[in-house]
């Protein structure tokens, strides 16, 4: 099984950005523990980050038939593009986004998620352990 992990705008400053509500742990941090459970899970994990909407789109877009699932966390663009919701619901793959913070417990335009709409869950205010859960939740479905 393949799982494209795709990480949007500003994640690449995890530890730097906002530590009280993202962490204190780094992007290189997340990227180490992605690796590790999908050797734990048995899974490949492929790995993107883009600050740039139209490069997250071009990535979903590249995923059709290459990939068995998605976990996405497009940042702020969950709140605002329609462009990646129409990418994830034109590739027709197994989505699940993750959020670092519990969005719904913060400002109101958080409370939207475009992404989250061709999503088949969402895991937000769990921080790192949201990712695992989505990588579990996709690997158990591809096992039934």
């Amino acid at each position: 099984m393949k799982i494209l992990v795709i990480n949007g705008p500003n994640l690449n400053f995890l530890g730097i950005r906002e530590p009280g509500i993202y962490g204190k742990n780094t992007f290189a941090d997340l990227l180490q523990m992605l690796d590790a459970w999908g050797k734990e899970l048995g899974v490949e994990v492929e790995q993107y980050q883009s600050n740039h909407e139209g490069d997250l789109v071009d990535k979903i877009q590249w995923a059709y038939g290459k990939v068995d699932g998605i976990v996405i966390n497009p940042a702020a663009y969950t709140h605002t593009s329609v462009a990646i919701l129409d990418a994830l619901k034109a590739v027709c793959i197994p989505a699940v986004e993750v959020h670092l913070s519990d969005v719904n417990a913060r400002e109101s335009f958080r409370h939207i998620s475009y992404a989250g709409m061709a999503c088949e869950k969402t895991y937000a205010g769990f921080g790192f352990e949201g990712y695992k859960m989505a990588i579990e939740y996709l690997e158990g479905k591809n096992n039934l």
